[in-house]
């Protein structure tokens, strides 16, 4: 036993350095918030200002630690000086979107111990559930009539505030409703409507629109606010294309368009 100790000491040792449990844990801890960073900025404007400050970071250091170029240098010093609070200000959104995710139990939803052992914390934070049968039948009428939709399911994070934007209603959910709302000549069919457990919480309901420039031309205003929503908190949003009658799912900053009952009903089904 004492020898299988000892091979697993020297196993972490290279050369004069001694690697720790501890130093793994940092690392990996390090490696995931990074991976979450870039995850949240891929695809957007803010990439390439996070980049911009990389290279201001990399000009700073090499004029005032290797040229030794005092004016540049310290110009650019005094910009580094301010360095977090310029992150805050220019990246408002993603900082906000970032502790969101922190304070989300979906940072942990696609880790293989998290879908073994905290299966059941993935629900909504108020414990009802809602009945995706009216929602499933209003998709499918309006999918063949060609009925532009969007409906925003309120999981973990409450939209209160985004409800506020719109009509509030607190109406039961049910198919008609639904498709009495984005009836084309009904004054609240545009905007989107807000579901959370079984009741419509508002209707023409005002939504944040992804920052996204790598979209594909045919994704209209429906499906950028989706996405939108679906960036900044965990809700889940449906949009039924007014062009094209196509289902399209946006959560956690992803689009899967063109679903058919089926597959939409096991989509529902997997995240409510």
């Amino acid at each position: 036993m004492a020898v299988q100790i000892l091979i697993v000491i020297e196993l972490f040792k290279i050369g004069f350095l001694e690697i720790r449990w501890l130093d793994i844990i940092d690392v990996a801890i390090t490696a995931f918030l990074l991976y979450k960073v870039y995850d949240l900025l891929k695809g957007t404007v803010a990439i390439n200002i996070f980049l911009g400050i990389i290279a201001i970071y990399v000009l700073w250091w090499l004029c005032a630690r290797v040229l030794d170029m005092k004016l540049l240098g310290g110009i650019l010093g005094q910009f580094i000086g301010v360095g977090v609070l310029a992150l805050i200000v220019v990246f408002q959104q993603e900082v906000r979107k970032f502790l969101i995710l922190l304070g989300s139990k979906n940072i942990f939803k696609n880790s293989i111990l998290s879908r073994k052992f905290f299966v059941k914390d993935f629900h909504l934070g108020s414990g009802t559930s809602t009945d995706i049968t009216p929602i499933l039948k209003a998709c499918s009428s309006m999918s063949k009539a060609k009925t532009g939709a969007i409906i925003v399911i309120e999981r973990n994070t409450e939209l209160d505030f985004y409800a506020g934007t719109g009509d509030i209603l607190n109406a039961d959910l049910s198919k008609r409703i639904i498709e009495t709302i984005f009836f084309k000549n009904n004054p609240l069919h545009d905007g989107a409507i807000i579901v959370s457990g079984n009741k419509i919480k508002a209707a023409r309901c005002v939504l944040p629109v992804t920052e996204n420039t790598d979209l594909p031309a045919q994704f209209g205003m429906r499906h950028r606010a989706a996405l939108g929503i679906s960036e900044q908190t965990d809700a889940l949003a449906i949009i039924v294309s007014e062009e094209t009658g196509h289902i399209s799912i946006a959560l956690d900053g992803q689009m899967r368009t063109n679903l058919n009952a089926d597959e939409l009903k096991s989509f529902l089904s997997e995240n409510l």
